[in-house]
């Protein structure tokens, strides 16, 4: 799972950097605004990869993708790329989780084989 999810929170990184040049272009924020929210936002995006495997990692993965697709509201092209990202990170969750619990019953199985 934590692959599947790092992967997925590295491409909102440049996701959400590139939104920050747009919305500078295209809002009447200041830069200083718009920068220290995409600050914050990719800053998390890197922190999360290292912390999936700890408690409550998941749940700020699930809070970011609520605040990617909430961007939306400030540039509207976000809510689209906000419910991709959101779709991809519930498939890196969904299909990560089942690859751990195969790799775990191959593990056991070749355990008690050998």
């Amino acid at each position: 799972m934590r692959m599947l999810c790092a992967s997925t929170l590295i491409g909102e990184f440049f996701v959400i950097g590139f939104a920050g040049l747009v919305a500078m272009q295209l809002t009447d924020l200041s830069a200083v605004t718009i920068w220290t929210v995409s600050g914050v936002a990719m800053l998390l995006s890197i922190v999360l990869c290292g912390m999936l495997t700890r408690p409550g990692g998941v749940q700020l993965g699930w809070a970011l993708q609520i605040a990617l697709v909430a961007s939306g509201l400030v540039l509207p092209t976000m809510f689209f790329l906000g419910a991709v990202f959101a779709a991809l990170w519930w498939a890196s969750v969904h299909y990560g989780r089942k690859v751990d619990a195969a790799k775990a019953r191959w593990a056991a199985e070749a355990s008690t084989a050998g």
